[in-house]
C-alpha cells in the first residue's frame, strides 16, 4: 500500500495518506505535508520535538495534528522526515502523543518546493475500511 498521493485542488494541494492503523495515517500524513515542502529523503533525523493535543473528534485530531507540525515548522525553522503517532480514545475525544525528528532549514542542503501557507478543513476526512485514508487539503 502506497503512503500517500497528492490531488489537484484549485491553487492547492490536496492529499490522500494511508496506513493500516489510524497512528500510521496520521505519520504518513505528516510525511505527505514535509514532502510538498521539500524532498524528505534528503531530511536528518537530527532533532526531537514531542507533543500532544487532544480533539473531540478524528477529523479536528487531523486539523489539530497537522497544524502543529506547521507550526514547528516555521516557528523552529525545521523541516522533519520521521513521524511516531500514538492516538488514543479519551472523554473529550481523541488523544494524540507525536515524536517528530527531523534538521535545521538548510536551503543549500535541502531542495525548496513549495511552502504552505495553511492547513483547511476544506473536504478533510478520516475513513476507515480495511485500512485508514485521511484526506487533506493545503494551503499555498
Amino acid at each position: 500500500m502506497k503512503k500517500f498521493e497528492y490531488f489537484d485542488v484549485t491553487a492547492d494541494i490536496g492529499f490522500k495518506a494511508y496506513g493500516d492503523s489510524l497512528n500510521e495515517a496520521f505519520e504518513n500524513a505528516g510525511l505527505a505535508i514535509f514532502n510538498i515542502i521539500s524532498d524528505t529523503a534528503d531530511i536528518a533525523s537530527d532533532t526531537s520535538k514531542t507533543f500532544e493535543i487532544t480533539s473531540e473528534d478524528k477529523v479536528s485530531l487531523l486539523y489539530d495534528y497537522l497544524e502543529e507540525l506547521l507550526f514547528y515548522h516555521e516557528v523552529d525553522f525545521m523541516l522533519f522526515s520521521d513521524f511516531d503517532v500514538e492516538i488514543g480514545e479519551v472523554e473529550e475525544g481523541y488523544h494524540l502523543k507525536a515524536a517528530i525528528k527531523g534538521e535545521l532549514i538548510d536551503w543549500d542542503k535541502h531542495e525548496r518546493k513549495t511552502e504552505i501557507k495553511a492547513i483547511t478543513f476544506h473536504k478533510m476526512d478520516v475513513k476507515k475500511t480495511s485500512h485508514y485514508e485521511l484526506r487533506a487539503i493545503v494551503d499555498l
